[in-house]
């Protein structure tokens, strides 16, 4: 049957969350302080057994085997050592079990004392011992209290510290509020260890899709790369280890169940989860998803690359104050510079230009002069013949007598000209037909100067008189015509 003293000892430790041996530890501790208050225990090396069982309390005095002892409370000589122990050599230590210790008020009172110092100090060791092999996990604790700088949050068996610095800008914590949190460090201090944690930092999210997607705890995804605005906006780059697995889609999860979870416990926060490419090409393009990419040009010495994208995905490239940007670059490593293809486009041009004439002035500049000049002389003679007959329209009767005039015209060029000339000797004849009717016109002719006074007295007739006058100039034209015709009748007989 357990006794009292039994039964506290277990109470105890189920109160410090610490084993019953770390507690029996303590308390025999505790009784060897007590003993040694008084003036006989204090030349005595004392040491303090508990019976787990039945809660029996041994002293003990601890002696040396010398061969002449000088102390007589801390050494024994060897023949006494052999009464106790038969096989006692020299330089042994013997543990003598003495009932002589009772210990008074003031020694129960240090040893009180002692008890709750010793428990306390292996409360820290253990929980020290405890947290810091989960350095760098995820915990998960309630807020205690919420101070300017910081916020104490209890983690059942001992509380931690949320610095202001890892807290998220966009939380404001609640007494009671349950978090999850990354353990960034467990320091050892006077007081006790000291355990800080995060709300903000990046591994916080890697530690979370371990949680929940089972394929990265089981090592068939994994995440590459991890980059984050706490709060805002996070991307995780991962990858398969093997064939057949969609990375992507393991972790978004069916209608996205899985990273729904992990949004709601980083409070609404944004999380892309991308591709991992080997080559840093694809992997540029892929981190600043969701915008399409037309290109990109890296510089491996300067790790910059230059991306392209459309002009209607700039600004979704760029991202709300370049957020995305930022955190591509984060992610990959790389320096990046994101352009329109229009600005793309306009610089290219521009380069090609300002290297265009440098080229053409020293691979064309001799052969392109003397081609220039010896055409200039061959068509000189060209322009002078054929300039006149394309500004002037002139007549064949004007144009006969300057050809005339030219005695040096070369043979082949006076036979193209005779052709143009004579091509048409029916105009040569309509001046001897006009002749004829003007000879018969004369002969027939009845007084002209009648003729000449109704010209002149025409525009001074009125309409009717005009279309009168006109009648009869038709019927005398008709019948002179008649005439004529008669007259070449006679004439041709």
């Amino acid at each position: 049957m357990k006794t009292d003293f039994i039964l506290a000892i277990t109470q105890l430790a189920a109160e410090r969350n610490l084993p019953k041996e770390v507690v029996f530890s303590a308390v025999e501790a505790a009784l060897v302080s007590a003993f040694k208050k008084d003036e006989h225990g204090a030349q005595h090396n004392i040491s303090v057994k508990i019976n787990p069982v039945s809660g029996d309390v041994r002293v003990f005095t601890l002696r040396t085997v010398v061969e002449k002892p000088a102390d007589i409370y801390r050494e024994i000589s060897l023949a006494d050592a052999h009464k106790i122990k038969k096989d006692a050599q020299l330089g042994d230590t013997l543990a003598i079990e003495s009932k002589e210790f009772q210990p008074g008020r003031i020694a129960a009172q240090t040893a009180k004392q002692v008890v709750l110092q010793r428990l306390r100090e292996a409360e820290r060791e253990f929980i020290f011992g405890e947290y810091a092999d989960k350095e760098g996990d995820i915990v998960s604790g309630v807020v205690q209290r919420v101070e300017p700088k910081q916020a104490v949050i209890d983690l059942g068996k001992t509380e931690g510290v949320l610095p202001f610095s890892e807290q998220m800008r966009t939380e404001r914590y609640r007494l009671g509020q349950r978090l999850r949190l990354y353990l960034l460090e467990v320091n050892k201090t006077n007081k006790g260890p000291k355990l800080v944690l995060s709300r903000s930092h990046p591994n916080l999210v890697r530690r979370l899709f371990e949680l929940e997607v089972p394929e990265i705890s089981s090592g068939i995804v994994e995440i590459k790369a991890v980059a984050r605005e706490a709060g805002f906006r996070s991307k995780v780059a991962v990858s398969a280890t093997q064939e057949g697995v969609d990375p992507v889609g393991s972790c978004v999860g069916m209608r996205g169940v899985r990273i729904q979870n992990i949004v709601n416990e980083l409070g609404s926060e944004r999380i892309d989860v991308i591709q991992w490419h080997p080559q840093a090409k694809v992997f540029i393009a892929n981190s600043l998803s969701p915008a399409q990419v037309v290109g990109v040009d890296i510089n491996e010495e300067e790790k910059s690359a230059v991306v392209v994208v459309p002009d209607n995905q700039l600004s979704l490239a760029i991202g709300k104050e370049g957020q995305n940007a930022r955190l591509a670059a984060k992610l990959t490593g790389w320096k990046i510079d994101i352009k329109s293809a229009s600005v793309a486009d306009a610089e290219k041009k521009a380069r090609a230009e300002k290297e265009a004439p440098a080229v053409e002035a020293v691979a064309v500049a001799e052969p392109v002069t003397k081609p220039r000049k010896a055409a200039a002389k061959v068509k000189e003679p060209e322009v002078e013949v054929k300039g006149p007959a394309v500004k002037e329209e002139v007549a064949v009767a004007d144009i006969l007598p300057k050809i005339e005039e030219k005695p040096e015209v070369p043979e082949e060029a006076e036979e193209e000209e005779e052709v143009v000339l004579y091509e048409a000797p029916p105009e040569v004849e309509v001046p001897s037909a006009k002749a004829q009717i003007r000879f018969a016109e004369d002969i027939f002719a009845a007084k002209p100067d009648k003729v000449d006074l109704k010209k002149k007295d025409k525009k001074k007739k009125s309409g009717k008189e005009d279309k009168l006058e006109g009648g009869k100039v038709k019927k005398i034209k008709k019948h002179r015509a008649l005439e004529v015709e008669d007259l070449e009748e006679e004439l041709g007989e």
